[in-house]
């Protein structure tokens, strides 16, 4: 199933892959296992390190007839805080490019609302490395990457609503999708209420917890909750994190190194949550995973997490 960004691109809105800094041998037979299995959305980064990877997947899947063209596949990547200069954005997507060996992107995204020092690393982060983020700049850069042809459509990842309606007022050409952290311990309402009102949609990261298998203290998939709803459907907890996100209506970006699991992970179409369902989701208690603190310095741009995320956690 797709869904119509704005600027009229489709972009589908099953489970995708999401190709967190996992190792390049392993990212490659990742994407080529994803491809075969009917997976379509492909979701990388610049500081992940897997765009040659992935590129490498996607020639291979476009020459084993697994994909009939590269069109046939949703590619996102990302503009780090390093890249978040006026000079810097479209040599950055060019890089991009490079690496997934593409001559164009479907989606790209800022990936914080920060710009860092002009420097080749990507972590740590240090204080003296954050710089006052200039966001009207910075989307002029993402407005000239589409007004070149190198990218689709354009858009920001882990954006508060307060940032996404700054940002709203005076983009030329709006947004298409924020990239954040949703799952059934962090539902994102405010956000999800926010983005249908400007045709904004959100791709859900971290959809079955953060980057652990327990969540800030929370091991989801074995939570009573998620689990006496998969009983009563016969279905597993990850199933059912997964439909819950696919009936709010966003695209959901799933981390999985696993065959069984992703397969597993489509297998949510063909039925639905009850009311009661819904109703114990919608009363778990909310808790965030992913707080950006590694952008967080007493005396630096972020004093607090409440100013990254302007409150709304």
């Amino acid at each position: 199933m797709y869904v119509e960004l704005s600027m009229f691109q489709t972009c589908p809105i099953r489970p995708g892959s999401h190709n967190f800094r996992m190792n390049d041998k392993l990212n490659f037979r990742n994407n080529k296992t994803f491809n075969l299995l009917g997976y379509r959305h492909i979701d990388t980064a610049a500081c992940y390190g897997t765009e040659k990877a992935v590129g490498k997947a996607v020639l291979k899947a476009v020459e084993q007839k697994i994909v009939s063209s590269r069109e046939e596949l949703f590619i996102t990547s990302k503009l780090w805080g390093t890249d978040a200069h006026d000079d810097l954005i479209v040599p950055a997507l060019k890089k991009s490019l490079e690496n997934l060996g593409l001559e164009y992107l479907d989606l790209y995204l800022i990936h914080w609302p920060v710009r860092l020092r002009k420097t080749e690393k990507y972590f740590p982060i240090e204080k003296e490395d954050i710089m006052v983020f200039d966001m009207k700049s910075t989307w002029a850069g993402m407005e000239e990457c589409k007004r070149l042809g190198l990218v689709h459509s354009i858009g920001v990842s882990n954006f508060s609503s307060k940032k996404l309606s700054d940002l709203v007022d005076f983009a030329t050409i709006p947004p298409a999708v924020d990239q954040v952290e949703m799952n059934l311990f962090w539902q994102q309402k405010k956000l999800i209420d926010f983005c249908k009102e400007k045709g904004i949609l959100i791709t859900a990261y971290s959809p079955l917890g953060a980057h652990r298998s327990v969540y800030q203290g929370v091991d989801i998939l074995n939570h009573p909750i998620p689990i006496q709803i998969a009983h009563s459907n016969n279905k597993t907890a990850s199933q059912i994190c997964l439909r819950w996100l696919y009936e709010q209506g966003v695209s959901i970006a799933v981390k999985s190194y696993n065959e069984e699991r992703m397969k597993e992970n489509l297998q949510i179409f063909d039925w639905k949550l009850s009311e009661a369902d819904r109703s114990l989701i919608a009363n778990i208690p909310q808790k965030k995973g992913v707080y950006g603190d590694m952008l967080v310095f007493p005396n630096g741009v972020y004093k607090s997490i409440e100013q990254i995320w302007d409150g709304e956690i």
